[in-house]
């Protein structure tokens, strides 16, 4: 395996998580009974850039599809994010009528619906169609296409420049990731702003986060090594915070090398001699994984059991592709030890789970089974779920999550 960015070997193992199906690939009642795809869902690191990676077993465009079932906007914790970015951006930047905003990955149009909201010219860069659409229905004006250098000088041709463009968790998601940043060097305007935001690879380490592996993330970011590809492409780390989204996340404020009036912040350095001091640029901050993974596997299967055996009902909550990768590794499928899903998007209810093929029903189903326990698989999000599902402790129920550790309460 070669790295996807610096093309050096890539031999360091990092996790190994066997076979899968793609997590976002639900199937429908017909499809139960066909033969399902599976792939290696093995991780390794690149000990020359440290770039921790998966090799692309299966295509891009293939997991991007057309019906792609992930929406952004069933989360109200992350719409109150976004309204968030939006206001800091459009202070901070001074964007106005004259500005142009263009996010990659826009998928539904959950954020850039906010600087339509601000009267700020905004554009969404968007490859599935379903999403797209969703998109346009708010108002956002949406390209169905994939990023790179040659959308991105398409888009100088027909917009110009622009003034702030944006990334939320969409680089993990490329396997061409040098022609994915060289269209943002492309884009972006001599005097403009790139913000990237990403799950922070430190996290996923130290709180056994190894439920947020699957195929459509390509890579899995650390600031030593996104300044790494970064830099190859004539572009600088200004700024960063930490954000609590997602587990723990970063977003970085980038700039052209050029472009010497935004100063580096210290938070930049700082950040990045804390992933030094974990070990992250030696081998030795990446061992640990695969065993963390295997202890939380052996409390998920011991405490199904177990409610197996007492004769109570276990549920879930949130169809999440994290989810879909626990399952997968717990081995579940045909088990029953979970009955159903829950989740909030009607784009998922009546399909089955990838690989476990847990039916995904509507909360009023949960209501009706009134089951003992509820598993939150986005564990991310579990203050919000938590409290909307909080009428189960009516009839006894309780809540279960399993990263970074099971706990029941």
């Amino acid at each position: 395996m070669k790295c996807r960015f610096c093309q050096a070997d890539v031999t360091l193992p990092f996790i190994d998580l066997v076979n899968a199906p793609p997590s976002n690939a639900f199937l429908t009642r017909e499809q139960l009974g066909e033969p399902e795809a599976y792939f290696p869902l093995k991780v390794c690191v690149c000990e020359q850039c440290w770039l921790v990676q998966i090799d692309e077993f299966k295509k891009f465009d293939e997991i991007f599809s057309a019906d792609y079932a992930y929406f952004s906007s069933f989360s109200t914790t992350w719409l109150r994010h976004c309204e968030r970015y939006v206001d800091q951006m459009t202070s901070r930047l001074g964007l106005g009528a004259k500005s142009l905003v263009v996010e990659v990955a826009s998928n539904d149009g959950y954020l850039l619906q906010y600087f339509v909201k601000a009267g700020v010219p905004c554009l969404g860069i968007e490859p599935t169609r379903g999403t797209a659409a969703a998109a346009r229905a708010k108002g956002v004006e949406t390209r169905e296409v994939f990023w790179g250098r040659r959308a991105a000088e398409e888009l100088v041709a027909e917009r110009g420049h622009c003034d702030l463009m944006l990334g939320n968790n969409v680089l993990a998601h490329v396997p061409d990731i040098n022609d994915f940043v060289e269209g943002f060097r492309v884009a972006l305007a001599p005097g403009g702003t790139l913000t990237f935001e990403f799950p922070h690879l430190l996290n996923l380490i130290r709180l056994n986060q190894f439920d947020t592996i699957y195929h459509e993330h390509f890579s899995y970011l650390s600031l030593t090594a996104t300044r790494s590809v970064l830099a190859a492409h004539d572009l600088v780390v200004y700024d960063v915070d930490e954000l609590p989204t997602h587990g723990g996340s970063l977003r970085l404020y980038v700039r052209h090398e050029g472009n010497a009036a935004l100063h580096v912040s210290p938070a930049v350095p700082a950040i990045e001699e804390r992933e030094i001091t974990a070990g992250m640029r030696d081998a030795s901050g990446y061992r640990g994984v695969q065993r963390a993974a295997d202890d939380i596997r052996a409390a998920v299967l011991g405490f199904l059991l177990e409610q197996r055996r007492t004769g109570r009902r276990v549920a879930a909550y949130g169809a999440a592709a994290k989810g879909n990768t626990l399952l997968n590794y717990c081995g579940l499928k045909g088990t029953g030890l979970i009955e159903f899903v829950v989740d909030a998007s009607p784009h998922k209810r009546g399909l089955f789970l990838p690989g476990s093929h847990i039916p995904v029903l509507s909360e009023d189903d949960l209501r009706a089974a009134r089951p003992d326990f509820v598993v939150i698989l986005p564990w991310n999000l579990r203050a919000e779920i938590t409290q909307q599902l909080a009428y189960i402790r009516e009839w006894g129920g309780r809540f279960v999550t399993c990263i970074p550790e099971l706990k029941v309460d």
